[in-house]
């Protein structure tokens, strides 16, 4: 489960508690470019691979762009940083509705 920060707001831990909290995820490389990912569909990417959806675990998926452009070589993110949904961020198809509900209803329990 998330966790609270000391002024008591949530704290998301892995992919799924941010969809759910809509905070849209945002990998930042070390050479400072980031991209926010809608979280609903970044969480579904993540479920249909069977990947594991804990932030310290799924930065190894990610790689910055302007790195392998630049070195050639895949440089991981250092971190993720959790940002308000917008518009501009890159969406990926989104979980069927019976499959976001199934989810959801585990999340609760």
């Amino acid at each position: 489960m998330g966790r609270w920060t000391a002024d008591g707001t949530r704290l998301a831990t892995n992919l799924f508690e941010a969809a759910a909290w809509h905070y849209a995820v945002k990998p930042v490389c070390r050479c400072g470019h980031s991209t926010a990912f809608n979280p609903h569909g970044l969480w579904w990417r993540f479920e249909r691979r069977g990947w594991d959806v804990r932030f310290e675990k799924a930065l190894a998926r990610f790689w910055c762009i302007r790195c392998k452009w630049r070195t050639g070589r895949r440089v991981r993110p250092v971190k993720f940083e959790l940002v308000r949904q917008s518009v501009d961020d890159i969406e990926l198809e989104y979980p069927p509705d019976h499959e976001w509900k199934r989810a959801v209803r585990r999340f609760r329990c």
